[in-house]
Parts: structure tokens; C-alpha cells; sequence
């Protein structure tokens, strides 16, 4: 795979706690830089993906329906008493 460099300014302690980390896993900084990067453009990916998939089902009128909703707050509100 192909790299290329590219520059990020963080907070110094930002930085420290990386480099931490880093030592404690006997990693480069670099891999964990990258590691963190991969994860957080999967995991907005996926929020992406399902956001529009709600929107999809939403402009198709695909909702839960009221009875469902409703037995669903009742569940919950049972499990949190004192919370009106």
C-alpha cells in the first residue's frame, strides 16, 4: 500500500499520552496514529451508513408503529423508577 506524509498539530499533551502509549506497546507513534485514524473512518462510515438508511426508511414511511412505541417507553420507564 502506498503511504503518504501529511502533517497534524495536536496538544502537547496529546502528543505525550500518544507517545506513552506508544512505549507501553512497543509501537511507533506513526502505527498508532494510523490505527486511530483507520477506526475513526470506519466507525463514521458506518455512522453515515445508518443514518442514511434511517432517512431512506423514514421518506418511505417506514415507522415503528405507536403501539410499538409506546410499549417500549412503558418497558423503560418501569426500569427507571423516579423518572417521569
Amino acid at each position: 500500500m502506498a503511504t503518504e506524509a501529511f502533517t497534524v498539530r495536536a496538544d502537547a499533551e496529546i502528543v505525550k499520552r500518544l507517545d506513552l502509549l506508544a512505549a507501553q506497546l512497543d509501537r511507533s507513534r506513526n502505527y498508532l496514529v494510523n490505527m486511530a485514524l483507520e477506526e475513526f473512518l470506519e466507525l463514521q462510515a458506518w455512522q453515515i451508513e445508518k443514518v442514511q438508511t434511517g432517512i431512506a426508511a423514514a421518506e418511505r414511511g417506514d415507522f415503528v408503529p405507536d403501539e410499538e412505541m409506546e410499549r417500549l417507553f412503558s418497558k423503560y420507564q418501569a426500569a427507571a423508577p423516579g423518572v417521569e
